[in-house]
């Protein structure tokens, strides 16, 4: 990868493995731009969805809700629901994985013709394969390390944050496997997979920067 180029670095991680942090420190060293927010408060504006209603939508293997009232009856309007405004941002029966997987990409794809970027998870390592200047990098860590990460960063007990990592993992595999054919699991994805056991977020940073140098 040519840093004198524009480029784009996907940075995949497991939640609990300090792989956002490493994605805010590289971008801080490359003096580059780091998108996360910006994708969800996209999509967030959009689809008039909450942050936690894109992540279940995205977890779904298919849009169950909106098959099942399609089937008994055409679907209504967001107008037409006599329900409470919280619930359709939570939950629109109008909008599918489908639909988040394509503005998704279309905004990854925005992103990149705007020049350099470091882009946090999502589907990035697929949405740019064919970009001829990047560079995929996916980061783990033990179960135990991530479980008292997330405790410690979101003040959950054991149990709790146990459930969140499970959950996520599940959500997050789902929604690759459908659109990309692979699993996010699948080392064949990216360019460097990093173990942050035993590793500050500094380190994991650096180990990137010395792989592209």
């Amino acid at each position: 990868m040519n840093l004198k180029e524009p480029f784009v670095i996907t940075i995949s991680r497991e939640i609990g493995s300090g792989g956002h942090t490493v994605g805010q420190i590289l971008a801080q060293k490359l003096n580059t731009r780091y998108c996360d927010k910006v994708l969800i408060q996209d999509l967030e504006k959009r689809f008039n969805l909450t942050k936690s209603g894109i992540e279940k939508l995205k977890g779904e293997k298919k849009n169950w809700l909106a098959d099942f009232i399609q089937f008994i009856t055409p679907v209504p309007s967001a107008k037409m629901l006599d329900v409470d405004p919280k619930f359709t941002q939570e939950f629109r029966i109008d909008v599918t994985t489908d639909d988040i997987y394509k503005a998704e990409t279309e905004i990854l794809q925005e992103l990149a013709q705007e020049g350099s970027c470091i882009v946090a998870g999502r589907s990035g390592f697929f949405v740019y394969k064919d970009h001829p200047n990047h560079l995929n990098v996916f980061i783990t860590a033990p179960l135990e390390n991530r479980v008292q990460r997330v405790m410690k960063k979101q003040g959950l007990s054991e149990e709790t944050a146990r459930e969140l990592i499970k959950d996520i993992d599940t959500k997050r595999e789902n929604y690759i496997k459908r659109y990309t054919g692979t699993s996010r699991y699948d080392a064949r994805n990216y360019d460097l997979v990093l173990n942050a056991a035993g590793h500050t977020e500094e380190q994991l940073a650096q180990i990137i920067l010395d792989y592209i140098g």
